[in-house]
């Protein structure tokens, strides 16, 4: 079992410099109040071309994200395999809704999945399907809405560019995950994914679905897709998280006047994300799971359940996932007892990344206890090398 508490290991990679840099940045963000004015200080110079790219590069882009392009995220990667550390890279410019913007991001995925084709350093490609397709169509969908002529055509476009990905990940059998996302379009997405699932996982799991656990439905969602998959002779993919949108799904559940689809406290969403680790462990021949958690103690269950099911603590059907930046102490923990480690490795135009950096800033002021254990465990590091 690995130890979360060796910060020699879990910063290794981080010269001195880089390290304080990690505190300052994180200083800042357990300040929710000068968090989220920098996050809209910063909005507004770009959107009046103030020249402030390169500040942002060096401090939050740098700790939070690969690089502008895939080619730039080649130092990350490298760095992370140093430490034994695999890369899933994520094009990471959200809030596009043209179909430029749609076969843009379709186009950086299959480059990303190029990229990772003879890489072993790069396991899976991911994506969102709101880069692929409007919020409005996919809710309209969700809700067993007729499409008008136009709107079907614009649906047929979006599962043209999902197949294409899909397809050229079977055909270079490099795992795709698509990302979960609101619960008013989740059925709609799971319904694409399914398909999907369907197609392309009959020799092993090349698609992923997501499950967030922090909805009170998902554990049931899971055991019915795994059945289906028995019925059907496929291999299921699900990569578990807890969630990114509770807020705003509280919020809206509030407005509209309906039950919300959020467990009613952070234990139910505890238990459930480390019940669904159990599930899949115990039913580990014909389910891949990527656990997607910066928490500790989810990733010692998974741990346990490795060696209670007798898993290879390296084999690809269990991975562990931390975003970059974020974690280094279970990342790189685990990666140096030799589990299938991974990060998340977001990339592109710092000014297109920025609405993914200011979530990334606000859910590390949102989650409990996360950056003062990251402040922590930097404290500890820096005074460790003061003291050698």
């Amino acid at each position: 079992m690995a130890s979360f508490n060796n910060t020699e290991i879990a910063f290794r990679s981080k010269s001195n410099i880089k390290l304080k840099k990690a505190y300052y940045l994180f200083k800042l963000m357990g300040k929710p109040a000068l968090a989220a004015i920098g996050g809209k200080l910063s909005k507004i110079a770009f959107t009046l071309h103030l020249p402030i790219a390169g500040l942002v590069k060096n401090t939050v882009f740098d700790q939070f994200c690969g690089g502008e392009s895939i080619e730039e995220c080649a130092v990350k990667i490298k760095e992370l395999a140093n430490s034994n550390i695999k890369t899933i890279l994520d094009y990471s410019v959200e809030g596009k809704d043209n179909e430029l913007d749609f076969n843009r991001t379709m186009k950086q995925t299959l480059a990303s999945l190029d990229y990772a084709k003879d890489n072993k350093d790069i396991p899976f490609a991911v994506f969102k399907i709101t880069g692929l397709a409007r919020f409005e169509l996919l809710e309209k969908i969700n809700f067993g809405k007729i499409l008008s002529e136009d709107e079907q055509k614009e649906y047929n476009r979006v599962l043209h560019r999902i197949d294409k990905i899909c397809k050229k990940a079977h055909q270079y059998k490099k795992p795709v995950m698509i990302d979960a996302e609101e619960s008013w379009i989740q059925d709609a997405i799971d319904a694409i994914v399914e398909d999907m699932m369907r197609i392309y996982n009959k020799e092993q799991a090349i698609v992923f679905n997501t499950l967030q656990m922090y909805r009170h439905d998902r554990l049931d969602y899971f055991k019915r897709i795994h059945k289906d998959s028995i019925h059907n002779g496929y291999f299921v993919g699900m990569k578990i998280v807890r969630g990114a949108y509770m807020e705003k799904e509280n919020s809206r559940a509030k407005t509209k006047g309906y039950p919300t689809p959020i467990q009613p406290n952070k234990e139910a969403s505890d238990r459930d994300y480390d019940l669904a680790l159990e599930y899949a462990c115990e039913n580990i021949n014909g389910i891949s799971i990527c656990a997607g958690t910066h928490n500790e103690e989810s990733s010692r269950c998974l741990m346990n359940l490795i060696s209670v099911h007798k898993i290879e603590k390296n084999a690809s059907k269990v991975y562990f996932a931390q975003l970059l930046g974020m974690s280094d102490h279970i990342s790189y923990n685990l990666a140096n007892a030799n589990y299938n480690s991974v990060k998340y490795v977001p990339y592109g135009p710092v000014k297109e990344v920025l609405p993914y950096l200011i979530r990334r800033a606000e859910e590390n002021t949102s989650i409990a206890g996360q950056t003062g254990r990251e402040l922590n465990l930097i404290e500890l590091e820096i005074k460790r090398r003061e003291a050698n």
